[in-house]
């Protein structure tokens, strides 16, 4: 505790920060990359006249509490005022429309990812590129508001995502590192920037329009990870640090996105890895060799990681929410004969279950369609269970099935990946919520994806960890790429579980998704006339 007292006080501290959708989180790091103290703050995105948005007094309000929340825990911890840092990054959920005019004035409320706004300029930007433009990107923002012809699209001269926009206010610099960058507009892999060939598209594209600005002008500078992206500046410290403690000339990260940092908390950015994240949804993101061969808009998402290598992301609306719900059912079954029982013990039994079912799961098909899935094209969803006589209707099969239906989606888009693309993974990395029961997890992803799972005892960490390694990298890299610098500084004696299925539960899933493709058919109808 001393050596580490005394490690803060001479300002070797690095600190993340990462803006979540419900929580902003700091974590400090030590030289051997482990979290020392953290802080965070508590926050909801707001509906304001049909915009999921967060305010500017918001942003700037959670960041210095989350701050001064973290400082706390160092005063508390170890005694001493924190009052340097040899570096600083910002991430945050990516994507997103922050529009701002010559004079800084943001030009409209803040238009989050979780918009569904711009689907007539997601449509027609995809088909004019020949490349998947989801509909949280920047770039339909943007577009969507010039095909509204909203007023104040001929004033912009900056648009940018949260971590840009904070990064902004902490150094003046207006870039991002080439992950976020990748959610506002397609990269080029050779030259690790905006795609030129694609912003030319977009300018001819708006040129009647008028305006003053091209594409290129109004839109952060690309960095990749371990570039220094500027210093603390006095008018940062007074927006990160309300007792104005800290010095200024710290070092920053590129600001980045949280799929960046995600990649870098479970060393997931060197080709042929990944990571799965799976909770109420689920998705994963897979670095690939070389681009695809085709656009599958509206199934798979390209961004990149920190560094800039192509990452493919499959992403599922539903995952755990429906099984939630039946474990919730049985424990209320429980109560109803008199008897009470441990909520993790509950999910522990019937979710364990799940191993002495039939390797098919006996033919029961369910559905945890509580939302549509784009993947499977259903705009709505209707949770569905079905079988036919003949199944073998037992609560081990019932609860495997309502596993595997988990991943469902998501292997409806990572087939598109092995199938139709030849990907190949080495390793998957987990983490979330699904995993908390380790065994019946681990064997449902890892009979899903046709690949080993590995889950890291670090992974819990997550992006605002990931984000302090970005920063630790600007200033110890040493010249080594983002992917050795993990493995050798940081992952090298990390503790990590892997799994990976047998060949019967991988064939026994496959038979599974037959199935569950099968019965698609089935779901379209419940929701064309269940309302």
């Amino acid at each position: 505790m001393e050596n580490l007292a005394q490690f803060i006080a001479d300002g070797n501290a690095v600190l993340g920060i990462e803006f979540g959708s419900t929580r902003i989180k700091a974590v400090l790091i030590d030289d051997h990359n482990k979290p020392i103290a953290s802080g965070a703050f508590d926050w909801e995105n707001s509906l304001v006249n049909g915009i999921w948005t967060y305010s500017l007094d918001e942003i700037h309000n959670g960041l210095a509490t989350c701050y001064a929340n973290m400082k706390k825990d160092v005063q508390e911890k170890y005694g001493v005022k924190l009052t340097k840092l040899k570096a600083l990054g910002i991430s945050a959920m990516m994507h997103g429309y922050l529009a701002f005019d010559k004079n800084d004035n943001l030009l409209v409320p803040f238009r989050t990812w979780r918009n569904t706004i711009t689907g007539e300029a997601s449509e027609k930007l995809s088909a004019l590129f020949n490349y998947p433009i989801p509909e949280r990107w920047s770039i339909s923002h943007l577009y969507q508001a010039i095909l509204n012809k909203e007023e104040h699209v001929k004033d912009i001269a900056y648009i940018t995502t949260l971590a840009g926009y904070v990064h902004w206010k902490l150094t003046g610099k207006k870039v991002l590192g080439i992950g976020d960058a990748s959610g506002m507009f397609p990269i080029d892999m050779s030259t690790k920037n905006y795609s030129k060939k694609m912003v030319e598209q977009f300018d001819s594209l708006i040129k009647p329009c008028g305006f003053s600005f091209t594409l290129e002008q109004i839109l952060p500078e690309v960095l990749t990870a371990g570039t220094e992206a500027g210093k603390l500046t006095d008018a940062g410290i007074k927006f990160l640090d309300k007792d104005g403690d800290l010095e200024s000339g710290t070092v920053l990260a590129p600001p980045e996105g949280d799929a960046g940092t995600g990649m870098v908390a479970t060393n997931s950015v060197r080709t042929r890895t990944g990571n799965v994240s799976a909770g109420t949804s689920v998705f994963a993101m897979v670095v690939l060799e070389k681009e695809l061969s085709k656009a599958y808009s509206g199934k798979i998402d390209l961004v990149t990681t920190p560094s800039g290598e192509l990452v493919a992301m499959a992403h599922a609306n539903n995952c755990t929410g429906e099984y939630d719900k039946w474990i919730h059912l049985f424990g209320e079954a429980i109560k109803k004969c008199g008897f009470d029982v441990d909520k993790g013990k509950l999910y522990d039994s019937l979710l364990g279950a799940a191993l002495e079912g039939d390797k098919d799961c006996g033919g029961c098909v369910p559905y945890n369609y509580i939302s549509g899935e784009s993947i499977t094209g259903l705009s709505e969803g209707r949770p569905l269970f079905v079988r036919t006589q003949k199944n073998n209707f037992t609560l081990a099969n019932f609860m495997r099935a309502q596993l595997f239906t988990s991943l469902g989606a998501l292997r409806a888009g990572m087939d598109i990946l092995f199938n139709e693309e030849n990907v190949k993974i080495d390793r998957l990395t987990g983490h979330g919520g699904f995993f908390k029961t380790q065994e019946t997890g681990l064997m449902a992803m890892s009979s899903a994806m046709h690949t080993p799972i590995s889950l890291m005892e670090t992974a819990g960490e997550g992006g605002p960890w990931g984000m302090a390694l970005l920063a630790s990298y600007v200033v110890n890299g040493k010249g080594k790429s983002l992917a050795d610098y993990l493995d050798a500084e940081v992952f090298a004696s990390a503790k990590s579980k892997s799994y990976e299925a047998s060949a019967e539960d991988k064939e026994g899933f496959n038979a599974f998704f037959a199935n569950y493709t099968a019965g698609l058919a089935v779901e379209k109808a419940a929701v064309e006339n269940l309302k």
